[in-house]
């Protein structure tokens, strides 16, 4: 079937993407999904720091590739061998599909799925290939996922369904950022009645994991970032203390549980500094592999302290999405505030442009999609 997404031709162009224009809003041919996989038709679809970190370079993968990975939809055909989803529903897409059978999966989140993580870093489905074609050219999928185009083909073990009541909007930003950030809050952290928890890095990963935080009794939660706007949103959202990286360093601020959201290798060094004795650095975030940190493991023996890396968010999403969902229901989750703007699909390279700024939290792709068929 014909489509049309955003193609990401060249890794690395010079900033700003508006000018260099490294991707291109293009129609393609998206083949029929296979006996495992799903056909969905897109409603909405995050822009993450994961999908700059593949235009900036920082994250090499294949091209020509449709970029994408954090989105939500509607149900338009089941592949032979699919159970559990039916044709209409409205599916989260995670972007890291879990086979159930490997070391990585047996390990309850706490692991990647290697098969999973193997397709994801070749840009092809979990049952191998790909279904996107421009002209003759082969085009990769973007974690298994490729969301920002109409319709996408996705392993069934990429999708997690929602009851309608679930906005799209509040769909999409599940199946990344709160998966990521509020994942690493459930999964890792697990604060309790009297523990703090520091985020560093408030932009839609951060502030996911500040809101889950939020969620729970009694917790202090904390927010770093050094931008003014950021940290006025995480007041606006009611985190109890904010701070620029500057101020808690001169402050001594120290927290149980550290959760770095950023991807630099500085300010994990940072979220490590604001571990208090006995307490856990958690880095969710994707630096580049150049990136080092020294480390003191005297430090960590004589305060008893760990460094976790969790890897979205430790979850399994069949099991979480439904956590997160239920706490939206109840109001201790108010996601839909992450998104600071919505745009159209075409105005993809200057979405690239405004994240890597700092300009916006979370922007959000919307496709009116009618009434989808085959």
């Amino acid at each position: 079937m014909k489509i049309r997404g955003a193609v990401l031709d060249r890794i690395g162009d010079p900033s700003p993407f508006e000018d260099s224009r490294p991707v291109r809003v293009v129609d393609l041919e998206l083949a029929e999904p296979g006996p495992t996989e799903v056909l969905v038709a897109i409603e909405a679809a995050g822009v993450c720091h994961s999908d700059l970190s593949v235009v900036d370079g920082n994250r090499p993968r294949p091209v020509p590739m449709l970029l994408g990975h954090e989105a939500a939809g509607r149900v338009v055909t089941v592949g032979a061998q699919v159970s559990g989803l039916a044709v209409g529903q409205r599916v989260v897409m995670t972007f890291l599909p879990r086979c159930g059978e490997c070391a990585g999966c047996l390990t309850d989140g706490l692991a990647p799925c290697q098969p999973g993580s193997v397709a994801n870093g070749a840009g092809v489905l979990l049952a191998g290939g790909s279904r996107l074609r421009d002209g003759v050219t082969e085009v990769a999928h973007h974690l298994g996922v490729s969301g920002f185009a109409t319709h996408a083909v996705v392993d069934h073990r990429s999708l997690v369904p929602v009851d309608d009541d679930v906005p799209a909007d509040v769909a999409a930003v599940l199946g990344c950022a709160v998966l990521t950030g509020g994942g690493a809050v459930l999964n890792v952290a697990r604060p309790r009645p009297g523990s703090s928890v520091a985020v560093v890095g408030l932009g839609g990963v951060g502030l996911a994991a500040a809101l889950t935080a939020l969620a729970h009794e009694g917790v202090r939660v904390i927010g770093i970032d050094p931008l003014e706007h950021k940290l006025a949103a995480a007041r606006d959202l009611g985190v109890n203390e904010t701070y620029t990286p500057a101020e808690a360093a001169a402050q001594g601020v120290k927290a149980d549980a550290v959760i770095e959201a950023v991807g630099r290798g500085v300010v994990f060094a940072s979220a490590l500094a604001l571990t208090a004795p006995g307490g856990q650095t958690i880095t969710v975030g994707l630096p580049t592999p150049q990136e080092t940190v020294e480390i003191s493991p005297l430090a960590l023996v004589a305060e008893g302290r760990s460094i976790v890396g969790s890897y979205l968010g430790s979850a399994v999403p069949a099991r979480d999405i439904p956590r997160f969902v239920e706490l939206w229901r109840d109001g201790k989750l108010p996601v839909e505030r992450l998104i600071s703007s919505t745009i159209a699909l075409e105005d993809v390279n200057r979405a690239m442009d405004l994240l890597a700024s700092g300009a916006e939290l979370r922007q959000l792709i919307r496709f009116d999609t009618g009434e989808a068929t085959a």
